[in-house]
């Protein structure tokens, strides 16, 4: 396979040792000529004595020495082409976030459409509010006709609520993975979001992506705006060779909430008695402490620190960006959950303890 005249040599070859490289030193050859001897490839691994061609790799050395020579020479050639592999790799991700961003500027309008129906700023047609067209809709010819059987007449109705009250309230409680993090008292605040939206960053900048949720003027924060940026990876990490394609996140930046007094959610103040320890006096403090809410998650993360906590922020920022902004009425109806195995799972135990 090798042309090699030195027959120490060729018998390491074909009979599955080491590579000796002090060994080979040893008998004469030398540095080059140890490198010389099997070609470029195999004379960096001679010349080095170590595995670590690549910058980024970690080997097992162990591993990696237990190979026989000509293996080990074809393994060095994958991880090269590897390397290669990996510069596609970031050629992809640039571009794969360049696609997002075309195409978030296509969906712009509908989105904005969406936005002003949910907080009453237009009033869709009946044109507009016709799903099905007279042949897909067998039941109802139109809108018109399905609301004077229901008895909701649209021109007699006088106290229609405005828009559509507590969409993204439910759109979110429908959301497997965000339906842990809302707590009770975090829902007044949430019948308050107006929009959720993501922005992804100019072609000039780092990649990066923005989780914005605009709520109206409150009574618990002075923000008009809470914010969560993910920084996107732009270049293939040897220690992660299984990234996520296009949303291989390096960290978080979260934002501060200013809170109003005595409005913050995220904390517990409990008031408790104490004596005096000198005039035995009693009296009055405050004590603070952290308690689960749905805004914690705009924290910014100590990233690294806990890989669960980071891949489960990853995971609910990837689902709110990919699935819930583009697809919220789908979450709002219930219709999305049709298609999740969870929810279904979900369904069919509590049909089966209903029905004992």
């Amino acid at each position: 396979l090798w042309d090699v005249d030195n027959p120490e040599l060729s018998r390491l070859l074909h009979f599955g040792e080491s590579f000796p490289v002090e060994k080979l030193k040893m008998e004469g050859l030398g540095e080059q000529g140890a490198a010389g001897a099997v070609g470029p490839l195999l004379g960096a691994v001679a010349a080095s004595a170590s595995p670590q061609l690549l910058p980024g790799y970690s080997l097992d050395a162990d591993f990696i020495e237990s190979l026989p020579l000509a293996v080990k020479c074809r393994v060095y050639a994958l991880k090269k082409l590897q390397a290669k592999s990996a510069g596609l790799e970031a050629k992809y991700l640039k571009e794969f976030h360049s696609i997002e961003r075309k195409f978030a500027k296509i969906y712009g309008p509908l989105l904005e459409k969406r936005r002003q129906i949910i907080n009453a700023l237009y009033e869709p047609t009946k044109e507009e509010c016709e799903v099905y067209g007279p042949e897909e809709n067998s039941e109802y010819e139109d809108l018109e006709e399905y609301c004077e059987e229901e008895g909701h007449n649209m021109d007699e109705e006088k106290e229609d609520p405005k828009g559509i009250p507590d969409f993204w309230l439910t759109v979110l409680k429908n959301v497997q993975e965000i339906t842990p993090l809302i707590q009770k008292y975090d829902e007044p605040i949430l019948k308050l979001l107006q929009d959720v939206k993501v922005k992804y960053s100019k072609p000039d900048e780092p990649l990066t992506f923005t989780l914005e949720f605009h709520f109206e003027p409150n009574d618990y924060f002075t923000n008009e705006v809470l914010t969560k940026t993910y920084m996107l990876k732009s270049k293939l990490d040897y220690s992660d060779p299984h990234p996520f394609r296009g949303s291989a996140v390096e960290h978080c930046i979260g934002c501060k909430i200013d809170w109003k007094e005595g409005k913050n959610v995220t904390v517990q103040r409990v008031l408790k008695k104490q004596r005096h320890r000198f005039w035995g006096l009693m009296r009055t403090t405050t004590q603070v402490f952290p308690r689960e809410s749905f805004f914690n998650f705009f924290n910014a993360l100590q990233w690294g620190l806990d890989a669960d906590e980071d891949e489960e922020d990853v995971f609910i920022a990837h689902t709110l960006r990919t699935f819930v902004i583009p697809r919220a009425v789908l979450y709002f109806t219930g219709e999305a959950l049709e298609f999740n195995p969870w929810y279904k799972k979900q369904g069919k135990e509590k049909n089966e303890y209903n029905s004992t």
